[in-house]
Formats: C-alpha cells, sequence, structure tokens
C-alpha cells in the first residue's frame, strides 16, 4: 500500500511539473522579429513585463527566414516582420490570424567604422570615389534574398549606379544586425543597415553614419501579427506594441510610425 501511495505521489508531481512548465510556456511566448527591432523591442519588452507583469521570448532574425519556418509551422505565437507582405502570405496560407498590424516603416543609413577610409555622405559620393580607387575592399549588407533591409540597400546601390561595381566586394549578413555586426566591428570599411541599429549606443558609437533619403529604395513598411494558436500573453504583448508607450520607443530609434507621416 505504501508503494502504490508512493507511485502514485511520484506521478502526481511529474504531472504538477508538466503543468507549471506549460503554464511557464504561455507566460514566455515564442515572438519572432526582424532584426533591426532588436534594441527597440528590447526595451518594449522590458517595460512590458515591468507593468503587466508578462515575459515574452523574443527571437531576431531576417524577416524571409521567419515566414518560411511559420509557415512550416515554427511554434512562435507573434510575429513582426520588416516586410508587410511576408504577413499577408501567412495570412493567406491561415497561418496568421489576419493580415496585422502596421507598426512602423524603417530607415536605412550609409555606416563608416572609426577608422575606416570610408566618408559617409546621403548621396554616396565618396563611396563611389572609394570604389574607384579601391579603398573598399569589403561592404556590409543584409542578404537581399531573404532580408527587407538587405533588398532596400540593393535598392539604394542601384538607384545610385553603384550595385554591380560593389556587388563584388560584397559581405552579406544573415539579417540587418549581422551586417550591422560586420560593418561597426571593421569588418568591413562601411555598410548599410537599419537606422534603428545605429542609435543604439553600442553600435552608433563605433563610427559615422549618414540617414540615406527614402526616395532611394521602396518603404520598409514593417506589420505585425498574432499567430495561430496565439495565447494570452501573445495577445496582451501585441495589443501593448501598439501603446503610446510603445510607439514612443519605436519613435525614439528612428522609425517612423503609422499617422505620423506615412
Amino acid at each position: 500500500m505504501n508503494r502504490t501511495r508512493f507511485a502514485w505521489a511520484i506521478l502526481g508531481a511529474a504531472m504538477a511539473l508538466l503543468s507549471a512548465c506549460a503554464v511557464r510556456a504561455e507566460d514566455a511566448p515564442a515572438v519572432a522579429a526582424a532584426s533591426d527591432l532588436k534594441f527597440a523591442l528590447e526595451e518594449i519588452a522590458g517595460k512590458f513585463r515591468a507593468e503587466q507583469g508578462r515575459a515574452v521570448k523574443l527571437v531576431f532574425g531576417s524577416s524571409g527566414n521567419f515566414a518560411a519556418q511559420i509557415a512550416q509551422g515554427a511554434p512562435f505565437q507573434m510575429f513582426l516582420s520588416a516586410d508587410e507582405e511576408l504577413i499577408a502570405r501567412l495570412a493567406d496560407q491561415g497561418r496568421a490570424l489576419d493580415r496585422g498590424t502596421l507598426y512602423a516603416v524603417g530607415r536605412i543609413v550609409l555606416f563608416a567604422p572609426k577608422g575606416s577610409p570610408l566618408r559617409v555622405d546621403e548621396k554616396l559620393v565618396d563611396l563611389s570615389a572609394a570604389i574607384a580607387d579601391g579603398r573598399i575592399r569589403r561592404f556590409a549588407i543584409a542578404n537581399p534574398e531573404h532580408a527587407p533591409y538587405g533588398r532596400a540597400a540593393e535598392q539604394a546601390l542601384r538607384a545610385l549606379g553603384l550595385w554591380d561595381a560593389l556587388k563584388p566586394k560584397l559581405v552579406l549578413g544573415e539579417n540587418v544586425s549581422q551586417a550591422a555586426q560586420f560593418a561597426a566591428t571593421g569588418s568591413a570599411e562601411g555598410g548599410i543597415f537599419a537606422y534603428s541599429l545605429v542609435l543604439s549606443p553600442s553600435v552608433g558609437g563605433l563610427g559615422e553614419y549618414a540617414l540615406l533619403p527614402d526616395s532611394l529604395h521602396q518603404p520598409l513598411r514593417q506589420r505585425m501579427a498574432l499567430l495561430k494558436g496565439a495565447g494570452a500573453t501573445a495577445q496582451a504583448f501585441y495589443a501593448y506594441v501598439q501603446t503610446p508607450e510603445a510607439r514612443a520607443v519605436f519613435r525614439r530609434f528612428g522609425f517612423i510610425l503609422p499617422g505620423e507621416g506615412l
């Protein structure tokens, strides 16, 4: 009899542990987010946790890769994409609950690390000269095949007639955050990446930058959506990202916000 009660006690403890793990998983749902959001969204998630006592697990990467993973059933509950078309596709596939909400429009910068021979300017005049005179050996952007900010960088370079000459020198980041790392740490003489990243002291303090005209590329319209199976915490975070408190953080990191200049 004692052995039977002991077995039931073990089973009960195991069930309680599994239940607790399930609660913790719901309390911190996985949120897929474009890499340009790293500093802004970490701050927003911190405020969300402080104000509501709930946490989310932020996973940063390229929007294209995330969309492919979600389409294959990756267990994310929310997706903040740097490309709104990816949200529309996921909605059409039944992976997103709807076509979501536009939360920001991004910008890109030309960046040169300290000690670089490249001088930054919004018209990329010195970049053109540096390509011609051999001062540029490596130049960093995100991979245009799956990173929206890489695609915007390519569009800007093509618009100014620099793409073909610069293409052999490109160092491609898996996402825009990695491209920023390549440029900021001196692995390249310069790079084009998200304005939001350079506004972080941990990146911006490592070099100089020039904000590029948004006329050089298609708008980086960033949209988010709740995904199939999203729980209460993910829904609460989705709502929080649209609050004035969250919008203020996005604004401080250089994003253009819905209703403010779009």
